[in-house]
């Protein structure tokens, strides 16, 4: 894929609306554009399995590719009588990245409304709420209106309406880096589709199966019924990973901006698997491609399930994403690329031999 095709694809993943259990938008979207170089389907709980049109029984083995659909985001949990709007997350938020920021909200004709996350102005404040932690529950969002009748029978909007961050996707050509939500997990999205439509007329040693989770953001829900469907004998999980460059000291950056993909070694839910993550390593050098390595001591990742299944040998490979779970997060197009390229490179170089030798 050419890289004007790369960034429209991108573009569209990162502005499709489709927080954890509504992502109905973003798998439209890939159902629609991985049709022209897979057998794809969807099932009802929004998860879209992606198959190459070269696989066959004879090859035997089964490998993989997972990313997921959902971002972080939010649902109303109920309309004050002022008209604002109480919300819960879905996912994991600091409260201070929420203040002030716009988001949007499907209403229950599926239209989605712009709103304010609003707050107490300071002018009204007393010294002791300037200095309070903020906290969620004291968050609400407004849509301007000025009674719960209004929100609920002009807007449409009440109980159980998804939110998500009412950003646009931007790419700045100097830096060569794109501005946009939701690349947790649409930057691993586009890394997966990318790579199966370069390797669609390749005949491959192993069948490959892209399988695109729901539910991530909110404990991995999707990934449990895709590594049943998909019986992987081994897996790659891909991720746009918190990028640590900006306040970290240069000795302990583990996934830095423009410092090529991250191999994981570990976080709280996963530790990769040594052989084939020595495996992934050893084509990265082979081929010269820029990567880290990354111990983690928070985060979870749906390579947490793939491992579950019958021990398949899983790695995580992930996409720096500097401010995740915020409205506006930055990847550099290289380490897309890069993560790409190797992706390929793994993927041209397994057979059964060598995943039994993992």
């Amino acid at each position: 894929m050419d890289k004007k095709s790369a960034l429209n694809l991108i573009e569209h993943l990162s502005n499709a609306n489709g927080p954890s259990g509504f992502e109905d938008e973003v798998k439209d979207y890939v159902v629609e554009t991985a049709s022209s170089f897979s057998s794809v389907h969807a099932d009802h709980m929004n998860n879209v399995y992606l198959k190459n049109k070269q696989n066959s029984p004879s090859k035997g083995k089964t490998l993989m590719l997972d990313s997921h659909l959902d971002a972080v985001g939010l649902i109303v949990q109920a309309v004050k009588p002022n008209g604002t709007i109480k919300f819960v997350p879905l996912g994991g938020w600091v409260p201070a990245n929420l203040t002030a920021e716009k988001m949007r909200i499907r209403n229950q004709d599926g239209e989605w409304i712009t709103g304010l996350v609003a707050t107490k102005p300071p002018h009204f404040m007393t010294e002791a709420e300037k200095k309070k932690p903020i906290d969620i529950a004291n968050l609400v969002i407004d849509v301007g209106t000025n009674s719960a009748e209004e929100t609920k029978e002009v807007l449409k909007i009440d109980t159980g309406c998804p939110i998500t961050p009412d950003t646009e996707w931007e790419y700045f050509k100097t830096q060569d880096v794109m501005m946009g939500k939701a690349f947790d997990n649409r930057i691993g999205t586009a890394c997966l589709m990318t790579a199966m439509e370069d390797l669609a007329d390749e005949n491959l040693d192993v069948n490959l199966v892209g399988a695109i989770a729901s539910q991530e953001e909110v404990g991995c829900r999707g990934a449990k019924v895709t590594v049943k469907k998909v019986h992987p004998d081994i897996a790659i999980c891909l991720e746009g990973c918190p990028a640590d460059d900006t306040f970290t000291p240069e000795w302990l950056i583990q996934t830095g901006m423009k410092r090529g993909p991250m191999l994981r070694d570990m976080d709280t839910s996963f530790i990769a698997n040594p052989h084939f993550q020595q495996f992934a390593v050893d084509e990265a050098h082979k081929n010269g491609i820029p990567f880290t390595r990354a111990v983690r001591t928070g985060g979870g990742i749906d390579g947490s399930e793939l491992l579950e299944y019958q021990g398949a040998p899983t790695i995580c490979i992930g996409i720096p994403v500097r401010y995740e779970h915020t409205n506006y997060g930055l990847v550099a197009y290289s380490d897309f690329e890069n993560t790409v390229k190797l992706l390929k490179a793994i993927i041209l170089s397994l057979n059964g031999k060598v995943i039994d030798g993992l």
